[in-house]
């Protein structure tokens, strides 16, 4: 499975809520899985839009054919986007599916891995974070994937932001450590974005 992730700096926010609402127009594309996104909490003017394809193949076939007649919609209301592309490696929990209606929040982490280092990183969220986030009552799924160049996305829905806080605030500290992720990152960016019922697909 391939997975898109288009984060952007909205200027216009209802032309560009009133666009994401035409890429309805995803249905019945061959090879997508579903496409969901909102906003940051931290950043009230960033958007964040995760799209699902079950391959590069059905993904460049629609960029190729009917992308930009679904993006002029959009055109001016945003800026600075940023688009990247992931292969999806495994589920954190289990069952993942690119669904976001169950879910009021998504947490979405990019990290930059060392090189030597990466195979480390890979067994560290299998072993150690995987457990602990399958084991939060509000957390409902969540996907690790890579991107060539060491970089790697951790995506985890979740069901409130009181649930999220939890975790939070009582292992993450510990788990890292565990984990040694220190030594194995050399840049980690992150987000926490509120979904947007209006933009799932």
């Amino acid at each position: 499975m391939l997975v898109k992730w288009i984060r952007c700096t909205v200027v216009d926010r209802r032309g560009f809520e009133r666009g994401q609402r035409k890429w309805a127009g995803l249905l019945g594309e061959p090879g997508f899985r579903g496409q969901g996104g909102g906003w940051s909490r931290g950043r009230p003017s960033v958007a964040h839009v995760f799209a699902f394809w079950e391959s590069r193949a059905f993904y460049d076939s629609f960029m190729a054919r009917s992308h930009d007649r679904l993006a002029t919609a959009q055109a001016g209301t945003f800026k600075d986007a940023q688009v990247r592309l992931f292969d999806y490696r495994f589920d954190v929990k289990t069952g993942f599916e690119p669904r976001f209606t169950d879910s009021d929040l998504v947490r979405v982490a990019l990290c930059r891995v060392h090189a030597e280092r990466a195979e480390h990183f890979t067994l560290m969220q299998e072993k150690v974070w995987n457990p602990a986030m399958a084991g939060s009552p509000g957390m409902i799924r969540g996907m690790f994937a890579e991107a060539p160049g060491h970089e790697f996305l951790v995506l985890s829905m979740w069901r409130s932001q009181a649930e999220h806080g939890k975790y939070r605030a009582e292992r993450i500290e510990r788990l890292a450590l565990r984990a040694q992720t220190e030594a194995d990152v050399s840049a980690l960016t992150g987000d926490i974005v509120e979904l947007e019922p209006t933009w799932i697909v």
